[in-house]
């Protein structure tokens, strides 16, 4: 999906793509409103229009993610077999017009060309416990921040929910910044500290090993503290330089590699409201989790539209993984099946206990190797049901029959989930520019491997044509 870009779109466009975006989704609520494994007790299927039902019926999963999703796989051209509803490709033109582009400025991470498990622009001190999706990331994040904080003059970086410290540790003893990691897990934290401890040994055998290379000059591993940090409170550990402030006082840069709901609304306003905090490179998650009021709208703009709210429901499916679904599609393996058989599941529960609605159920391994009447009696057990209930089992094998549509809707509703990431993220840029800031949106990762790939960017002085250094593409 091309979307549009963040990058260069002044005030007014914002603001009047933010109304756009507020309209298209108060249009299409239903579908973003509607639980996939509600499919068959609430006949999400008719709530469709006719021409739509009978176009994506014609479908199979490969068509849904050239046709619908508008991700054709390699090499395929995209041909409409039918005519489709004007209203159908409207929806689609809409959704891929007014989504910010996911796209970053690479095809595929060269980094992972030689061996898809090892990035090749890390060293492999630096790759030991590190899954190459956070390798990309750590990378890629670490670079950036790095080069922002050349631009701004700052002092320090404070990584806020830093985990185990993967990133922290590689801007520190990678890339030579100083680095305050807080994170409110204590056992997150002592792993950590482990991990700086073992890296700092690996990197003294690396040196001794290799005297003629030249090594850089002493570096500290991150300073970690046990903090958990209160979105609607200023956090003045988060604030306390580590070294005594030089002339004109600290300047701290703050980031979050997917700091989770509201903890990203923290770096926001710790931003906005400390003025020892000079520049902001944040890539959020979880927006489910973001408080209700409190995480979102914040800019005043977006909180007078009509249709703003965006309730659980709607958050929740911004979070999913388009691009990892349209691979599901184009393989069209049994794995698909999944959300169809919850659905039939759901429908038993609800006829054996009618209170009991949309229960969590634990996973089920190997789902598609099952047969629909064993997944469900495996679900019942899950949710406290006698597993032994009997079966209407024509009625669980007309579900079955279903499954592509249960495919479709799921991938209609996938379609719409980015328009909502981008109101998010829009809301995030309008408040920090209602401010007076500069903040600017960019694709920093792979959207194959993080689906959560843009990361907001702010300053409170100018940058101009600076901040195009920081959108580096891999060589």
């Amino acid at each position: 999906m091309p979307g549009v870009s963040a990058r260069g779109l002044s005030l007014e466009e914002r603001r009047q793509l933010a109304v756009k975006l507020t309209r298209v989704l108060a249009l299409y609520r239903s579908i973003l409103d509607a639980y996939i494994i509600e499919f068959f007790t609430d006949n999400l299927w008719s709530t469709l229009p006719c021409s739509w039902q009978e176009a994506l019926d014609r479908l199979n999963p490969p068509q849904l993610a050239t046709l619908l999703l508008g991700m054709p796989g390699e090499g395929e051209v995209v041909r409409y077999r039918s005519v489709w509803p004007l209203t159908l490709l409207a929806l689609k033109s809409t959704a891929s017009a007014l989504a910010f582009t996911r796209t970053p400025g690479f095809q595929t991470p060269s980094e992972f060309l030689e061996n898809p498990s090892q990035s090749s622009r890390l060293t492999p001190l630096f790759r030991k416990h590190v899954r190459p999706k956070k390798q990309h990331e750590i990378r890629r994040l670490g670079e950036l921040v790095k080069k922002l904080s050349d631009l701004t003059g700052c002092t320090q970086v404070v990584d806020v929910g830093s985990g185990q410290g993967h990133l922290s540790r590689f801007m520190s003893l990678g890339l030579g910044l100083l680095v305050k990691s807080i994170e409110g897990d204590q056992r997150l934290v002592e792993r950590a500290q482990r991990l700086d401890q073992e890296l700092l040994l690996a990197l003294e055998k690396e040196k001794k090993r290799t005297p003629q290379v030249v090594h850089a000059g002493p570096r500290h591993p991150p300073h970690h503290v046990v903090r958990w940090v209160d979105p609607t409170a200023l956090c003045e550990e988060l604030l306390l330089p580590l070294e005594p402030a030089p002339q004109g006082g600290a300047r701290l840069l703050l980031t979050g590699l997917h700091a989770c709901g509201d903890l990203s609304v923290a770096l926001l306003r710790h931003f906005s409201c400390c003025p020892d905090v000079a520049a902001l490179a944040s890539v959020g998650c979880c927006y489910m989790k973001l408080s209700d009021p409190g995480g979102y709208p914040l800019s005043q703009w977006v909180a007078g539209l009509p249709g703003c709210e965006l309730p659980y429901r709607l958050r929740e499916g911004a979070c999913h993984a388009l691009e990892e679904y349209a691979k599901r599609l184009h393989k069209a393996g049994p794995g698909l099946r999944t959300h169809c058989y919850r659905a039939a599941l759901e429908t038993v529960i609800r006829c054996a206990q009618p209170e009991l609605r949309r229960p969590g159920v634990q996973g089920i391994p190997r789902v598609h190797e099952l047969k629909i009447e064993e997944y469900v009696q495996r679900g019942l057990q899950r949710v406290g049901l006698d597993p032994q209930l009997p079966l209407n089992l024509a009625a669980l094998q007309a579900h079955q029959a279903q499954e592509h549509r249960v495919v479709a809707f799921f991938s209609l509703a996938l379609l719409l989930a980015p328009l909502v990431e981008t109101l998010i993220l829009l809301d995030r840029l309008l408040y920090l520019q209602e401010q007076g800031f500069h903040a600017e949106l960019l694709p920093l990762f792979s959207p194959e491997l993080s689906p959560r790939n843009l990361v907001l960017v702010a300053t409170k002085t100018p940058l101009g044509q600076a901040f195009s250094v920081l959108e580096t593409e891999d060589s």
